[in-house]
């Protein structure tokens, strides 16, 4: 259990819209779960393609396992706006309640209030390069 912090979705520096903190958040406090439909990559496959049809830019799939993905392209909730970034202020983490396994979203170090929320998304390496917008320091330059 955890009280729900108070977030807000706004213009982001990094990437179009991102989520903010509208009150101060401790170091390794549950910030957020990522809600959304569970499916497997069969379906997640198909859904991308269908997305772009449909010219939705921006989809957002979450990988659990292995199995599963969560989607919350058209059904989720504020945390499918947390911008990557190279150096984040927070992580995910898998975790599992009453034998179904969630997305939480928990700060790494003391986040301010009107701070950005971000955490690394951990894509796989490919090919095709998605360049990060993250303008850090120590920016990797890709998301992959």
């Amino acid at each position: 259990q955890f009280r729900k912090k108070r977030l807000r979705f706004g213009r982001s520096r990094i990437h179009e819209w991102g989520l903010f903190a509208m009150e101060p958040i401790a170091a390794d406090e549950m910030v957020i779960e990522y809600v959304g439909q569970n499916i497997r990559q069969v379906v997640a496959d198909m859904r991308e393609k269908r997305y772009a049809q449909e010219g939705i830019g921006s989809s957002y799939l979450f990988r659990v396992d292995h199995d599963t993905i969560i989607d919350a392209t058209k059904c989720g909730n504020l945390a499918r706006f947390i911008n990557h970034c190279c150096t984040p202020n927070c992580y995910a983490k898998v975790i599992t309640i009453e034998a179904q396994k969630k997305i939480v979203i928990y700060s790494k170090q003391p986040i301010g209030v009107n701070e950005e929320i971000t955490y690394d998304y951990k894509f796989p390496i490919e090919d095709t390069k998605i360049p990060c917008l993250c303008r850090t320091e120590s920016c990797r330059g890709t998301l992959n």
